[in-house]
Parts: structure tokens; C-alpha cells; sequence
């Protein structure tokens, strides 16, 4: 359903946003581009609803070029950006007949189409106020209605949950969620917190610098760590002590430091056997074992946390 190959993006100075990267979503799939802010994922989404032009690359939606072909594949697509786009001063319900007659929804489908979309996304009780006296989640509600009326093919969220407090974004992933299962509906996000990612995806492309770094579902990145890790803060110098760690083959190619901490793969040892082994070595500090996460394999490919960096 999404088809990129070779896209790429040079601003203005020789900024290279995008770095020829390639990925295919297939219908109904649910795939998330995960990284910092400046890691090039809102730069694709731009590329891929054609509001940003590829310097070079293809990118194709349900078969249609957005470079050739830019308004049929707007039609089989609709996209919640960052920025808020609805109109504070008309109604909730003003916003969603305004959309549908832009993009030329009957207006007996429109109709029944809207009664549908303020159930799903929980705004029955708000839908007739203007949308200036909404919070910020109940925009985000809406904005997902909003692009929703057209009845897309294939959905971009980019960055949908950023500014919400836990409870609302907790509340908007519900949302989100119930999303997967209609209509075979494709849906691209863009996030940068990995708990989102897990629970939301099929699969997960995570970005650094404008480029891929791994794509893969998100148990096999999880998988690539092992079933569990060994955390050590240490005093002295962190790639000297897992160069230690290594040295006693407690520590092999996958594991990796960032700042004075060092991440350990077991690899087949017990937590015992590792903590036993950097205690032998005299390696002070906190210790812990834990089961990778997301964030683990993030650090391993980039060296910053996705969550400091974003």
C-alpha cells in the first residue's frame, strides 16, 4: 500500500533530512517510524502526503506516484499532522461537514459517515460545541474524525500524541487503537514514544539522522538483545569495563555503553553468572537485569536515549 524507495530530502544549505531510505507497508498494517525530533520522520510523512517534495527517490501510495500522481494519491489518503488544523471558532460538527464537502462526500453518506466518527472517537457529548473550548485531546479526537470523513485508504498520525498528559494520551492510543481492525485501513505514525510503537505496530522503522537504522516488528528488534540484559553504572571508564566484560566472555558484540553506563546481553548466561563475574572484576556501581525494550535497541544503534533526544 506504501511503496518508498531511494527517497531523499536536501533542504535549502545542503541540509540532508532524508537519506535514501527504503520501507513497503502492505495493506491494513499498522508501521511506525520511530525517532527523535530531527530524525527525518515528520520530513517523510511530508514527502508521502505531498506537502514536501522528494529531492529524489519514488514514494507511491495504493500504486499512485506522489511525485506524478500527487492528487490521486491524496485521494486514497488523509493525514493528522502535528499542528492543529481545525477551526477554533466553528463547532465540532461544522468542521467535519466542512471536510467532507471539500473532499466531495454525499451529503446523506457525509451524514451518516460523521454519526459514526463523533461515536468512535468518544465526542458525542462535545460535537455541537465550538472547538476553541476543547482540550487538547479532544482536538486530537477530532482531528482523527476530521481525517477519517473521507473514508482514506491509508491514514498518517504524525506525532498524534505529542503535548498530551499521560491520561489523555492513554486515552487517544484507545482511540488509535480501535483503528487497526476497519476497514483494512494502512495506517503510518510517527512517534517518538516507544510504548506507543509496542503496542500500536505490526512493524517499526527506527530513524537516526535521517536514515534507517533497523525495521523489523518489534518483538524480533526486542529478540536481537536477548531474553534479558544486565545494566551496570560504573565509576571508572564505561568502554573499558566492557571491554573487561568482553574479555571474560561475559560481554559479546551486542552489548554497548552509553555514558557511564553499560548494557549487557546475557547471551546465554544467567544474571548470576554475569554479576558474579563483574564483581570479580571489580566493576562498583548499580546493577540491575532486566528484559530489553525498544529503547535498548535504540541505544545500541545510536548511543542517545529516543526519549532525551526527542
Amino acid at each position: 500500500m506504501i511503496e518508498v524507495e531511494k527517497l531523499r530530502k536536501v533542504y535549502a544549505g545542503g541540509v540532508e533530512a532524508v537519506r535514501e531510505i527504503d520501507f513497503e507497508v502492505a495493506a491494513g498494517e499498522v508501521f511506525a517510524l520511530l525517532g527523535p525530533n530531527g530524525a527525518g520522520k515528520s520530513t517523510t510523512v511530508g514527502m508521502l502526503t505531498t506537502t514536501v517534495r522528494p529531492t529524489s527517490g519514488t514514494a507511491r501510495l495504493a500504486g499512485f506516484d506522489v511525485m506524478k500522481e500527487p492528487l490521486a494519491a491524496r485521494r486514497v489518503s488523509s493525514v493528522v499532522f502535528q499542528e492543529a488544523v481545525v477551526d477554533r471558532s466553528l463547532t465540532g460538527r461544522q468542521n467535519l461537514e466542512l471536510h467532507a464537502r471539500l473532499w466531495g462526500v454525499a451529503p446523506a453518506s457525509a451524514r451518516q459517515r460523521i454519526e459514526e466518527l463523533v461515536e468512535m472517537v468518544g465526542l458525542r457529548d462535545l460535537v455541537e460545541r465550538p472547538v476553541g473550548t476543547y482540550s487538547g485531546g479532544e482536538r486530537r479526537r477530532l482531528e482523527i474524525a476530521r481525517a477519517l470523513v473521507s473514508t482514506p485508504s491509508i491514514l498518517f498520525l504524525d506525532e498524534p500524541t505529542v503535548g498530551l498528559d499521560p491520561r489523555i494520551r492513554a486515552e487517544l492510543l484507545d482511540v488509535i487503537f480501535e483503528l487497526r481492525g476497519r476497514d483494512g485501513m494502512t495506517i503510518l505514525i510517527t512517534t517518538h514514544y516507544l510504548d506507543e510503537a509496542e503496542r500500536l505496530c505490526d512493524r517499526v522503522a527506527i530513524m537516526h539522522s535521517g536514515a534507517i537504522a533497523a525495521l523489523d516488528t518489534p518483538e524480533r528488534l526486542r529478540a536481537e538483545l536477548g531474553r534479558e540484559l544486565v545494566e551496570l553504572r560504573v565509576d571508572g571508564d564505561a568502554p573499558t569495563a566492557l571491554a573487561s566484560l568482553r574479555s571474560r566472555g561475559i560481554a559479546r558484540e551486542n552489548a554497548f555503553t552509553v555514558g557511564s553506563t553499560v548494557t549487557v546481553p546475557l547471551n546465554g548466561h544467567t544474571s548470576s553468572e554475569a554479576i558474579a563475574a563483574i564483581q570479580e572484576l571489580g566493576l562498583a556501581g548499580a546493577l540491575s537485569a532486566r528484559q530489553p525494550t525498544l529503547d535498548d535497541v535504540y541505544l545500541r544503534l545510536t548511543g542517545g536515549r529516543l526519549v532525551e533526544a526527542a
